[in-house]
């Protein structure tokens, strides 16, 4: 900052920093690409979340009896690894032993045995017993008193209905919920979660004849046929798709409020982000750009078996970097006549918000002055794709040096940080 005498008055000068971008890493928090927590080669692509399935009966040992280890080992092995979570219970998976919480049998809730398109052995409780529907609305108020807010936790989907919990019963569509136990679930986990963002399968209006009317509720959604029925088509047969379920819904802006997750459909696990398309596979940057998504579980990625060569790689990293929010400081400038107001300008370059107001950390110093360090009292999660927005901060010193960034409120947990060629480890470092 200068000082200069204009007419016999003193006019500071102020001190600004054009910066410069460079992509923000492909780990970066909540968002990206997903393993499941089980699989071997994690360490091939860049994450900072791990996907797991629970069968209901692990935790539910009786009315009012909750066994949490199973969900504490996943997320403790989580925050081991320096990810957070992102976890599902299911009262059914096709393929896997009866997932329905073993006394809730013995006391008469009938559950169906029949198998699927693919000779599988499913396992379908009776959504409508009123046992089971209490179990399930008492677990869920439990299980938020006790995880919501978990910085261990990243993002929920909703499940314990349907198959793989994933809301449906196709094709025995006799078998599935009906819209009043859907809203009850639904109501739950609403109830229950108020800072932990829980997501549903289907995004569903009024009228919609498989589930029930979601609308005005806070939960996000997860595409779980990423790229193989997620954009429209046009064909009557294909209204289900995510894209089109979106718009019948009028839900195309829910994004600005909750996030979109989801799952790369198995089918194309081996081709995306190869020259070799699966016939069915739809255009993936345009899924990414309609839907707004922050997150996908794709292990094609992840799994030895399939390979990962390093064109690949670089492909699906930058499907990553254009996925969910990316944070650049774009300007800052020392102001005022001691030089002590700082002003930040911040462009969110993403396709959606960063769901969650995680703290934001500024430390400043000046020669043989201890650094200092304060929180910045700014909501990230207002910041929407293409916003600039201008946080001011008074300072108690004059800094020849200042750095920001976003720490991870789990303990171990990967930082956000920005896209700026000034970044250093997780700060942006900016000298004046």
């Amino acid at each position: 900052m200068k000082v200069t005498l204009f007419w016999g008055v003193l006019v500071a000068m102020a001190c600004g920093k054009t910066l410069h971008y460079a992509p923000a890493p492909a780990d970066n928090p909540l968002k990206g690409f997903v393993p499941y927590a089980i699989e071997w080669k994690k360490e091939r692509f860049a994450h900072s979340m791990e996907f797991s399935y629970l069968p209901l009966s692990e935790v539910i040992k009786g009315w009012g009896t909750y066994d949490w280890s199973a969900l504490e080992k996943i997320l403790e092995e989580g925050k081991a690894e320096g990810v957070q979570s992102v976890f599902r219970f299911y009262l059914e998976y096709p393929g896997k032993k009866l997932a329905v919480p073993e006394f809730l049998v013995k006391e008469g809730v009938k559950v169906t045995e029949w198998k699927d398109d693919e000779g599988q052995q499913c396992l379908t409780p009776d959504y409508k017993d009123e046992r089971l529907r209490k179990a399930m609305r008492e677990f869920i108020a439990a299980f938020g008193k006790k995880y919501d807010g978990d910085p261990r936790a990243g993002f929920i989907t909703m499940g314990m209905l349907g198959k793989w919990g994933e809301w449906h019963n196709y094709p025995r569509q006799e078998l599935w919920a009906s819209h009043e136990v859907q809203q009850e679930v639904i109501a739950a986990f609403e109830q229950a979660f108020k800072k932990t963002h829980v997501l549903l399968r289907y995004p569903a209006g009024k009228g919609n004849y498989h589930f029930a009317d979601n609308r005005q509720t806070r939960v996000g959604y997860h595409d779980d046929s990423f790229a193989w029925a997620t954009l429209e088509t046009g064909k009557k047969e294909d209204s289900w798709f995510f894209v089109p379920s979106l718009k019948q819904a009028g839900l195309t802006e829910k994004w600005k409020t909750v996030p979109i997750g989801g799952e790369v459909r198995p089918e194309l696990w081996k081709t995306t982000f190869t020259d070799k398309k699966h016939p069915k596979e739809q255009d993936f940057m345009q899924c990414v750009e309609e839907t707004h998504v922050s997150w996908l579980m794709d292990s094609g990625l992840f799994q030895n078996s399939i390979p990962l060569g390093e064109e690949r790689k670089a492909r699906a990293i930058k499907a990553v970097q254009r996925m969910g929010y990316e944070f650049f400081l774009k300007e800052a400038v020392l102001s005022g006549m001691d030089g002590t107001e700082l002003t930040l300008k911040v462009e969110n370059r993403g396709i959606a918000p960063f769901y969650y107001d995680w703290p934001i950390e500024l430390g400043y110093s000046a020669p043989n002055v201890r650094t200092q360090s304060i929180l910045i009292p700014e909501q990230l999660s207002t910041i929407l794709p293409g916003q600039t927005v201008t946080w001011k901060v008074k300072l108690s010193i004059k800094p020849r040096q200042i750095q920001l960034r976003v720490p991870n409120p789990m303990e171990g947990g990967k930082a956000l940080r920005f896209a700026n060629k000034e970044r250093k480890g997780d700060w942006v470092q900016v000298d004046f």
